[in-house]
């Protein structure tokens, strides 16, 4: 007996006696709708790869994975906080440099010589006298001592030794920065963990107004071990600042644990490494770059190689420095990017499904043709902005001027006019000038694609800066942006005092496709069948085959029916499909053609609310009731 997939079996050709069993799909195959809700933007960061698009779902996923959001212009995390505030949650992010971002690095050091520092008492200090210890004044009382006061003994040494449990307490000096030990006369301070080597240098001495004699004003002799380890951030961008390197006595015995600490994450600990001599180096960073297997992963926050220590670790934690995040020369050509394998920008959007994206911040109208194109050939809603400020028409700066000399009348983008929005960053606890984009690309995102973005309420806004001036547009001014296919955000709408998108519109000219429900509509459904009808490829052109391709396209597009996101407001059909011989003639299929015809009927948008009022003394109203049964 065989079993095998339809086809598999050459039938003509069986020879040995049996059964013989094919699995046939079913008849019909069906098509699930491409997800309309993924929204793309590119921008700088603080942290994350570059021009790598990677899934966001939240603020918090964000602020993981590329940082704070930050108050400049062409910030990522800004555009997606506007989005988040209108419901997206779900986005392409791609981080873009101006190529001078550096990664953030320390040497971790193998144990060196620590810096060491004496006072040298003749007499018992009297009540009142100090001591200066890097700063911190620690004064001799009499008796009742509190915070930084040491209590004087019946004799020098009983004194010292009051001294020094003061100070291993570590709550006046954290024993991270001083050591101590005393003696009859004389306290020793020795440089903390966190001060090894020539750090410890740096610490500060003074007998104060005691008659003690310092060693010196700081503590000296402190060398620098060789180096351990050397730390690397993953990424580039000043979040890798901010982290730390912990190395302290593993769990187990004789070992040692180094711990990476990143912002605002749980601690990476690498535990219970062994080894002597530089072998224990080389240890901890196959433990960082690898994992431990079993225990935990590699860092996803640091790399790591190692030096030519011989020398055991000690407990010192080492912060990395020198990160940049490269966004100062940021310009729209990074934005835009290359689209060349490794693509960069923009085009690092391609194939990552993002049906709607935008630039933050991007305002150059330069670019404005190369995002159309993007979005032709991806099937993305691009939404741009022209520049902060712009007036309406101004002869060449205006919006409408601007979009007249790119020459971009099309459908596949969305265009708002110059007048940008402020909002209140809470992360930087300021009020703040911003692009409308991220608002407007976050609402489209949030909607179904046969929705408009006409006169629904966007989220986070203070104000605009028409708003701030105390102006609302005049129909006229509306008017011009409406013709020339530009959109804008204003308060009031036509549905009350809030801000919204005033007309719903992308760029076209063309009445019959200018809705942002045309483009997301057309993109869906083109889409959807560009990624789901490849089954039929290869398959015989037969009556069968042509009937089973017209029910899978029907069968879709009578779910969107059964969904209200087609119809025909007369209570005709929605849509048709056609594949058969009327449009498959044999000339075409002798040629490998196998030929659908798709007409889909799209729902309106109400834009204009006509209501005709007759009023008057005179007005006769005929009310007709139920003739009464006789």
């Amino acid at each position: 007996m065989s079993v095998s997939p339809a086809g598999a079996i050459n039938t003509t050709a069986l020879v040995v006696p049996g059964v013989y069993v094919q699995i046939i799909p079913p008849q019909v195959a069906y098509l699930n709708g491409l997800p309309t809700n993924i929204l793309g933007v590119v921008g700088t960061a603080t942290w994350g790869p570059v021009n790598s698009p990677t899934t966001i779902s939240s603020m918090a996923t964000y602020a993981a994975q590329f940082g704070a959001i930050q108050a400049r212009k062409y910030d990522m995390g800004t555009a997606v906080a506007a989005a988040v505030l209108q419901g997206a949650n779900s986005f392409r992010c791609v981080r873009v440099t101006d190529g001078t971002d550096t990664a953030a690095t320390i040497p971790v050091t193998a144990a060196g010589t620590q810096a060491t520092g004496t006072l040298t008492f003749t007499v018992n200090p009297t009540n009142g006298q100090n001591v200066v210890l890097n700063g911190t004044t620690i004064t001799f009382v009499t008796s009742g001592a509190v915070g930084a006061q040491v209590n004087i003994g019946g004799t020098l040494a009983n004194t010292l030794t009051n001294l020094q449990t003061l100070l291993s307490g570590g709550t006046v000096i954290p024993v991270a920065t001083l050591s101590s030990s005393a003696s009859s006369t004389v306290l020793t301070l020795t440089a903390g963990y966190n001060f090894q080597g020539t750090a410890g240098n740096a610490l500060t001495l003074s007998a104060g107004t005691t008659t003690a004699t310092a060693s010196g004003a700081t503590l000296a002799g402190g060398v620098n071990g060789a180096t351990g380890l050397t730390v690397t951030s993953k990424y580039t961008g000043s979040l890798g600042n901010s982290i730390t390197v912990t190395t302290q006595p593993g769990s187990a015995a004789n070992s040692t644990a180094v711990i990476v600490q990143f912002p605002g994450q749980a601690p990476e600990k690498f535990d219970s490494i062994t080894g002597s001599g530089n072998q224990l180096w080389i240890n901890l960073a196959n433990a960082i770059n690898n994992g431990i297997s079993g225990l935990r992963g590699p860092s996803a926050y640091v790399i790591a190689s190692a030096g030519a220590a011989t020398a055991a670790s000690v407990q010192s934690t080492f912060a990395l420095a020198g990160g940049t995040d490269g966004a100062g020369s940021v310009s729209a050509a990074a934005l835009v990017g290359v689209d060349v394998v490794p693509r960069t920008g923009m085009y690092a959007l391609r194939n990552t499904g993002a049906s709607v994206a935008m630039l933050a911040d991007c305002d150059s109208s330069a670019t404005w043709s190369l995002q159309v194109a993007y979005g032709l050939s991806e099937g993305t809603y691009m939404v741009m902005v022209a520049p902060s400020g712009s007036a309406i028409t101004n002869g060449s700066t205006g919006s409408i001027d601007l979009k007249a000399a790119a020459g971009i009348d099309t459908y596949t983008a969305k265009l708002l006019h110059g007048d940008w929005v402020y909002f209140f960053d809470a992360v930087n606890n300021q009020t703040r000038l911003v692009s409308p984009q991220g608002f407007v690309a976050g609402l489209i995102a949030n909607m179904a694609p046969h929705q408009s973005s006409l006169n629904k309420p966007i989220y986070g806004i203070v104000g605009t800066q028409k708003s701030y001036a105390n102006q609302t547009y005049a129909q006229a001014d509306l008017a011009q942006l409406g013709q020339a296919g530009i959109d804008v955000i204003a308060n009031p709408s036509p549905g009350g005092t809030y801000f919204s998108c005033q007309f719903g519109h992308n760029c076209s000219s063309n009445q019959v496709i200018n809705t942002d429900s045309y483009t997301r509509m057309t993109n869906y459904i083109a889409y959807t069948l560009n990624a789901g009808m490849g089954m039929y490829v290869g398959k015989l052109n037969s009556s069968t085959t042509q009937a089973q391709a017209m029910g899978t396209v029907s069968s879709f597009l009578a779910n969107l029916d059964q969904q209200g996101m087609i119809g025909d407001p007369a209570g005709g059909p929605s849509f048709s499909v056609t594949c058969n011989a009327s449009n498959n003639p044999p000339s075409r299929v002798a040629l490998g053609y196998l030929q659908i015809d798709c007409l889909v009927k799209y729902w309106g948008i109400v834009e204009k609310l006509l209501v005709n009022v007759q009023g008057g003394s005179s007005v006769q109203i005929l009310r007709q009731g139920a003739t009464p049964n006789t």
